[in-house]
């Protein structure tokens, strides 16, 4: 979306949260991010102030980076939008009914899609499809 810059995706985030608070009109890419920050209302305090632009966040210590788990779940919907990988956009409802909610759902099948970019990552190979395609059909028996 915007490259390597970490503190232009924030801003975006920020600037699409100002305009969505404003009724201004939104984009279809800033109207998904604007639903999304609208699920969390754990992160609305965060966007009235520019301190998170340049916080860090450690998972060793327990911290959450909310801009990294929005972007998930926008993630996850482009691939539910585009059906890749082939059959996600058929276990998504699936895992609504099993979990009670859209945004459940989403949180699981999220475990999901960073454990596959971890493995490529440590592989150093692009990430499996089909592996994580697996785990999110293992979420509809587990």
């Amino acid at each position: 979306m915007f490259g390597q810059n970490r503190q232009q995706l924030r801003q975006y985030y920020h600037d699409v949260w100002l305009k969505s608070q404003n009724n201004q009109t939104l984009s279809a890419l800033e109207s998904g991010i604007a639903q999304v920050i609208e699920q969390h209302p754990e992160y609305h305090a965060m966007f009235n102030s520019d301190s998170s632009l340049e916080q860090e966040y450690f998972v060793e210590n327990g911290q959450t980076n909310p801009y990294l788990h929005m972007g998930l779940h926008i993630s996850l919907h482009e691939q539910i939008s585009t059906n890749r990988p082939a059959g996600i956009r058929a276990i998504y409802p699936q895992l609504q009914a099993k979990y009670g909610s859209a945004h459940d759902a989403e949180h699981q099948m999220m475990e999901c899609l960073t454990e596959s970019l971890w493995l490529a990552q440590r592989n150093n190979q692009p990430p499996s499809e089909q592996d994580y395609l697996t785990a999110l059909q293992a979420l509809l028996k587990n």
